[in-house]
């Protein structure tokens, strides 16, 4: 450790060689490998991996290495990272949100020192379309959704006939962090709800008619509600619950029947 420590001191007199940071866009769950882009004399030379944490605001070390000697792991990343002595390079798995930062490579040898730069950032990009309010007729309805994400969120109203709907002021569109869209718009009465950043897209689709009837409980209007949204699947459902319903009709009317008999026989005696 105190030769180590000696190398780093008698190393910081000389001269520094820094390189751009290197922006990288890594889905969720995903890995990463970050390469040194200059490794010179790496069997003679000290190399540390360290990231700056910016939910603590703190400088960690991830691993150090001399050479002849294995990786120095910190314990915090154990199992967490993978370091390649042939190139001293490192792999990170399974990143969270938590492990976007800057990443540094430090390469120090006998008369200057070469780092290397990554800022990593973990994008997450689930969306999720809900909505905030109904009010319906028995010709038409108008709802207003929200299409949200982790930091930011667009609204938007919607109206439906029985024949089409459409969409207040068009399509709605907004730009987050890290250049990623989150846009809400309707195609074919179905309204959809869309990230999009560098690594991934996810949607949200919900049928504009399906969620205006949410509301509706009127027989009339369940039936009116299957022949102006013709979906396979819609329909299927619908009609199941059309014959559970009959069906419970019926049973009801021949429980109320058997009674009327009961009570008739018993009057006859």
């Amino acid at each position: 450790k105190n030769h180590l420590h000696f190398n780093v001191l008698f190393v910081s007199k000389y001269y520094l060689w820094s390189s751009a940071v290197t922006p990288v866009f890594v889905q969720k769950g995903d890995d990463v490998m970050l390469n040194l882009k200059e490794a010179d004399d790496l069997e003679n030379s000290f190399v540390s991996w360290n990231f700056n944490n910016k939910s603590i605001n703190k400088d960690l070390i991830l691993v150090r290495w001399l050479p002849r000697t294995e990786p120095e792991v910190s314990p915090g990343y154990k199992g967490r990272i993978e370091f390649t002595v042939t190139r001293c390079c490192v792999k990170l798995k399974n990143l969270q949100e938590t492990d976007s930062g800057v990443y540094t490579a430090r390469v120090i040898g006998a008369v200057d020192e070469q780092t290397t730069q990554y800022n990593v950032t973990v994008q997450v990009s689930p969306v999720n379309l809900t909505v905030d309010s109904v009010s319906s007729s028995s010709d038409s309805c108008n709802l207003t959704v929200t299409c949200s994400t982790q930091d930011s969120h667009i609204s938007s109203t919607f109206t439906c006939d029985t024949k089409t709907c459409s969409q207040e002021g068009g399509e709605r569109s907004e730009v987050t962090t890290f250049a990623a869209s989150l846009r809400v718009y309707l195609v074919n009465d179905s309204i959809t709800c869309n990230h999009s950043n560098q690594v991934s897209w996810t949607e949200d689709i919900e049928r504009a008619k399906k969620l205006c009837w949410l509301d509706v409980v009127s027989f009339s209007k369940l039936v009116l509600f299957i022949f102006t949204d013709p979906k396979p699947v819609i329909i299927v459902v619908a009609l199941v619950f059309i014959a559970i319903f009959l069906l419970l009709i019926i049973v009801a009317a021949v429980v109320c029947l058997r009674k009327r008999r009961k009570r008739k026989s018993k009057s006859a005696f």
